[in-house]
């Protein structure tokens, strides 16, 4: 019976570490913030999951005093067995990183657990009760590891606020020691992370280039490329500045200091967080109001949030493809072709010089526009700009367009889908006409209280832009289906698979060669 217990209590206890670490990921996904991950609980139902039902089911029959402890025993045993092949198996879009945060965490949530472990067993062994107890607690912990995390995270702020001001302070030593070192910010709702890529690439031409690298796009993202890329030679330092909320871009400018700031983009998204589209071009412009009185603002009118939005602080520059009224440099004569894309740059002296990119989309157009802008103030050949984005790669992830040895093309739009670029990435499919267009999506996020209105117009813009229209998981899948339903006639058809697993199956059945695929957004594990 001794055996069973401590098997028992062996095999709850690998159950509590690896849901502790599911939970630890999910939790980094948001962004270590218990206000986020409480609001992903909210709507994932995790706390209510069939493995945890089922557990808490397992430990009040095991506490029933009409329970037999060699069954209850082995129950437990049995529902560990099975969450630890389920946990053990399962795949992720986004692993959890073991940061030394995470372990921190984790190290903070294993205590607790260990602590009230420890209690029940001294509890068992003063009254003489069976160590069955160990194993039941061990599985209640596994039912309620949410509050671990949520105290683990609690207890350890002060100490991250600490650390990470040490970091900070390095961070701001090693810049203030660079003093002729350009730093330029990049921003927007969309379009930041490919024009930094564009940019440094035009840059290289001329300078010694250093950008953050990835989605290192937060005040501690930006203080670790300072303190583990950036280097004493390096003359321009492109800082990529993303926001969740209102101060976030504040804060990395506070750190930095930039002289020359971009703003691609003021849409709908992250509008759970901001609530209004007012609150994120407040939050965007962080960056413009942060400028020095010589520095340059480069905005993009072709966004209404960015075109009222008056800047009187600093000499601006605004460019456009499609608003073109009231912009001083604008893009025209745009041809896509199989290789790539075409178009003239409009300079405000009516100076019209082409360019050829292997890049294609209105979106790419307009972010090489505020790279091409920026080059030129600081006095890079015009014919080595040319060369320069005719060499750019597309950025992974971001309307990369590729071709399979089969004669598919493949349009990978898959990151951080929103409401204009999915615009864009479907006005390119619909020009595909050689095979089928299809679509793969599981629609757009993080819009707030106009999620289900965006989804839907995301519907009704694919009804007639692809042949096939394939509809991935249940988060947008009604609003999505009821948009293309709502046009007549349409060329879409719906299939409705619920992973992309699924979907691939399908593709693999309807594939032929001059076919074109795009994968518009890709939902992280946080969202079904």
């Amino acid at each position: 019976m001794l055996a069973v217990t401590i098997i028992a209590i062996v095999l709850a206890s690998i159950n509590v570490v690896l849901e502790f670490k599911r939970d630890l990921m999910m939790l980094q996904q948001n962004s270590y913030r218990n206000e986020r991950y409480n609001r992903w609980l909210s709507t994932s139902h995790d706390t209510t999951s069939t493995m945890r039902l089922v557990s808490g089911a397992v430990v009040l029959a095991a506490l029933s005093t009409l329970s037999v402890p060699i069954v209850s025993t082995n129950l437990i045993s049995l529902v560990c067995i099975v969450n630890i092949f389920i946990l053990a198996g399962k795949k992720y879009k986004k692993p959890l990183v073991m940061t030394r945060r995470a372990w921190r965490i984790l190290s903070v949530m294993l205590l607790l657990a260990a602590i009230v472990l420890a209690i029940v067993i001294a509890f068992c062994v003063t009254k003489g009760y069976s160590l069955d107890f160990a194993a039941i607690y061990l599985l209640l912990i596994y039912c309620f590891s949410h509050l671990f995390l949520l105290a683990a995270n609690y207890i350890l702020k002060p100490v991250e606020k600490h650390i990470n001001g040490k970091y900070y302070k390095d961070a701001q030593r090693i810049l203030e020691s660079m003093p002729d070192l350009k730093i330029i910010g990049v921003t927007g709702s969309y379009g930041k992370t490919s024009t930094k890529h564009y940019l440094n690439r035009i840059l290289q031409e001329k300078f010694d280039v250093m950008m953050t690298p990835g989605s290192f796009n937060t005040t501690m993202g930006v203080i670790r490329t300072v303190r583990e890329y950036l280097k004493p030679y390096n003359e321009v330092f492109i800082v990529e500045m993303g926001a969740k909320q209102p101060g976030d871009i504040k804060e990395i400018c506070d750190l930095v200091h930039p002289e020359i700031g971009i703003v691609t983009a003021v849409g709908e998204q992250h509008l759970e967080s901001f609530k209004t589209i007012e609150n994120v071009q407040r939050t965007k412009f962080e960056l413009i109001d942060s400028l020095p009185a010589d520095g340059l603002a480069v905005v993009n009118d072709d966004f209404p949030f960015v075109a009222n939005r008056p800047v009187n602080n600093v000499e601006c520059i605004r460019y456009a493809v499609t608003a073109t009224n009231t912009a001083e440099y604008i893009a025209e004569d745009i041809t896509y072709t199989p290789t790539g894309t075409t178009f003239r740059l409009v300079s405000p002296d009516g100076c019209k010089t082409e360019f050829k990119t292997k890049l294609v989309g209105e979106c790419n157009v307009s972010n090489l526009l505020a790279a091409i802008i920026v080059a030129l103030r600081l006095d890079v050949p015009v014919n080595k700009i040319q060369y320069a984005v005719s060499q750019i790669e597309q950025v992974e992830h971001r309307l990369n367009m590729k071709r399979t040895a089969g004669g598919v093309t493949i349009i990978d739009d898959a990151f951080n889908s929103n409401p204009t670029g999915s615009k864009m990435a479907l006005d390119v499919l619909a020009m595909m006409t050689q095979g089928k267009r299809i679509v793969v999506t599981p629609g757009m996020i993080e819009l707030g209280d106009r999620q289900a209105e965006l989804n839907e117009a995301f519907g009704a813009k694919i009804a007639n832009c692809a042949d096939e229209a394939i509809i991935v998981g249940e988060y947008n899948r009604e609003a999505i289906v009821t948009g293309i339903e709502n046009v007549s006639p349409r060329t879409a058809k719906i299939h409705k698979v619920n992973s992309f697993a699924e979907a691939q199956s399908l593709l693999a059945t309807m594939l032929r060669p001059g076919d074109t695929i795009l994968y518009e957004n890709d939902l992280p594990d946080t969202f079904k």
